[in-house]
């Protein structure tokens, strides 16, 4: 039987409104003034809770806990395994995932925990997201060996804002994969949203140290690695650091206290932290007076860490970072064209895993996918899975289509040969002015800010002050200025497919990197231009020689890493309000020399 028989036959797109018909969230309910979702009675679901339990004790369905362990989710478990998975079989308990907003976007290494909590949220658990805008102003020490650096105020406020839009979008694609993939529709499913600024700015400090603060432990406290690490280096810790944990702890508490929120999922390195915050929500159970507090028949009541390991690839990098950049989830800082390419890059020894990490496919389905996979490795079967799901994860269904049919426009003739017909379809879109939407100053500012922060040490694209409705697959626009006899180890630098100039040169020197050579394509496919690689004599080699309609110069890294480079003139650059990495060192140096701008 063929693998496309076998899959579930997927919807072509879910919007927001279709999905609300479905699984409408608790503010669609509030503003229809009635619990419109599929109403269950409290007495049923109790009653669908026991059967549902009564099925796994017999061997008939899995535990939440046993699909999140299969599936790669599961490295450490406080407060006993088995326990917690008694506790999940026997009781919806609500479980949260906290971040703090140290930056405009989340990267894909945080979505590990959030996978984990967004399958117990289509299994039925109670949902938790806690935007740390609260905590953000202490800052975790977790895994740092110096003190973050204090952010400006209006800084914080782009970055809260951005994250909250990003979490909101998250969900929504969610529920529309959870239709797609076809869970469980009769079930109750609810979900919530919390920033910890909401009650910490409010919090006494005098009621904190009081009350929570008597219940932390110094010798724990200090036994941290994050601590014994900055103490044996000589950096040290400043005392707001030291006290993240009571902090973090708190927010349990208080989501315990008022939500029932009885599981926290993070990484491996907020470990700690997961203890920290059970121990303070017993103390103050304690002090509230729960004589049950650790008693056999409290497991009910009782929390639990989970913590997701920190994944690295099969050739030990860490995950989540592309030439020394975050890969960024936010579609203004890394469009879906390059977050496609970057799981399509996926190895085959690691595609298996993420697919059961970062995608909903049942397991019997991925064996499906492997399977046909290693018929043929060469077609990448698995890695255009996974990347077609994640970016529809991250950015929607649409953008999701967009970017699988433009990695087919532009490797529509061969991996051997670029389609010039696809480069000025492309740049027909981004030179369309009347498709480009018009904002307001504080959207201008946050959409700069992004960019700017997503080029920072090192660029991915161009930026610009302006969106674009289409996708313009991957594309940065450079000035004319830029491009001169020798200064290719430059271009492929501010085109964001190297971290450095020398590090250009390095990648020329070992024959990785390559040009579309224009006017290459034969009688029979005029269209299907040539790639060549970028030649050794590289101070006799001007990039203005390759050239295409003299309005885009193509470069690439290794087998796939694309880039799309239009060129304009640098007082268009200028008006725009584009950069690029080099550019202004660039400019520095010109002014020193005393070289004319082209």
């Amino acid at each position: 039987m063929s693998l496309l028989k076998q899959l579930p036959r997927p919807r072509i797109y879910v919007c927001q409104r279709c999905s609300r018909k479905q699984w409408p969230t608790l503010e669609d309910q509030r503003r229809k003034g009635t619990w419109a979702k599929k109403i269950i009675d409290p007495q049923v679901e109790a009653a669908q809770w026991e059967q549902r339990a009564h099925r796994i004790k017999n061997g008939l369905d899995k535990s939440m806990l046993t699909i999140l362990e299969e599936r790669g989710f599961v490295k450490d478990v406080a407060g006993g395994r088995q326990q917690l998975d008694w506790l999940l079989t026997q009781k919806s308990i609500g479980a949260y995932v906290g971040v703090d907003p140290t930056a405009p976007s989340m990267h894909v290494g945080h979505l590990l925990p959030f996978m984990a909590l967004f399958w117990m949220y289509l299994s039925g658990y109670p949902s938790v997201t806690l935007l740390g805008a609260g905590t953000v102003l202490i800052g975790d020490p977790s895994g740092r060996t110096t003190e973050r650096a204090r952010q400006a105020d209006d800084v914080r406020t782009m970055n809260v804002l951005n994250m909250r839009r990003q979490i909101d979008k998250l969900w929504t694609n969610v529920k529309c994969l959870g239709i797609k993939h076809r869970f469980q529709a009769d079930i109750s499913r609810t979900r919530k949203f919390l920033n910890n600024h909401d009650w910490l700015s409010s919090l006494s400090a005098i009621d904190l140290m009081r009350n929570l603060g008597s219940g932390m432990r110094l010798g724990s406290l200090l036994a941290r690695d994050s601590v014994k690490v900055r103490m044996e280096n000589g950096e040290g810790m400043a005392f707001s650091e030291f006290s993240y944990p009571l902090f973090q702890a708190y927010d349990w508490w208080h989501m315990y206290n008022k939500h029932g929120v009885q599981l926290q999922l993070g990484g491996s390195d907020q470990y700690g932290n997961l203890c920290a915050g059970m121990d303070a929500v017993s103390h103050m159970r304690k002090i509230r007076g729960d004589q049950q507090v650790g008693a056999d028949n409290d497991l009910l009541n009782a929390t639990f860490g989970l913590a997701t390991p920190l994944l690295t690839t099969a050739s030990g990098e860490k995950f989540g970072k592309s030439a020394g950049n975050a890969v960024w989830l936010d579609k203004q800082m890394m469009n879906s064209f390059d977050l496609y390419q970057y799981f399509l890059r996926t190895a085959d020894n690691d595609v298996e895993r993420y697919l059961k990490l970062f995608t909903f496919l049942p397991i019997q389905h991925i064996d499906l996918i492997m399977e046909k996979q290693r018929q043929d490795e060469s077609k990448r079967t698995a890695q255009h899975i996974l990347a077609k799901e994640v970016v529809e994860l991250a950015h929607g269904a649409e953008d999701a289509k967009k970017a699988e049919a433009a990695h087919k426009e532009v490797f529509s003739q061969g991996t051997h040969t670029f389609s010039l017909s696809g480069l000025r379809r492309t740049l027909e879109r981004i030179s369309k002015k009347d498709q480009i939407d018009k904002v307001d100053v504080n959207e201008l500012k946050l959409l700069a800010y992004k960019k700017a922060y997503a080029c920072a040490p090192q660029a991915t694209a161009g930026t610009t002050t302006e969106v674009s409705k289409q996708d313009a697959s991957s594309v940065v626009t450079l000035p004319l200025s830029l491009l001169g006899e020798g200064s290719f180890p430059r271009v492929l630098y501010a085109a964001g497919l190297v971290g450095s100039k020398s590090e250009g040169h390095r990648l020329i020197a070992k024959r990785g990197a390559y040009v579309v050579l224009p006017n290459s394509g034969s009688a029979e496919n005029p269209y299907g231009l040539k790639w060549e690689q970028i030649p050794e004599a590289i101070s006799t080699t001007d990039p203005n020689h390759y050239l295409l309609d003299w309005e885009a110069l193509v470069v690439r890294s290794g087998k796939s890493k694309i880039q799309i480079c239009r060129i304009v003139t640098e007082e268009q650059f200028e008006n725009e309000g584009l950069t690029c990495p080099g550019w202004e060192e660039f400019k520095a140096r010109r002014a020193e020399t005393g070289e004319q701008a082209q």
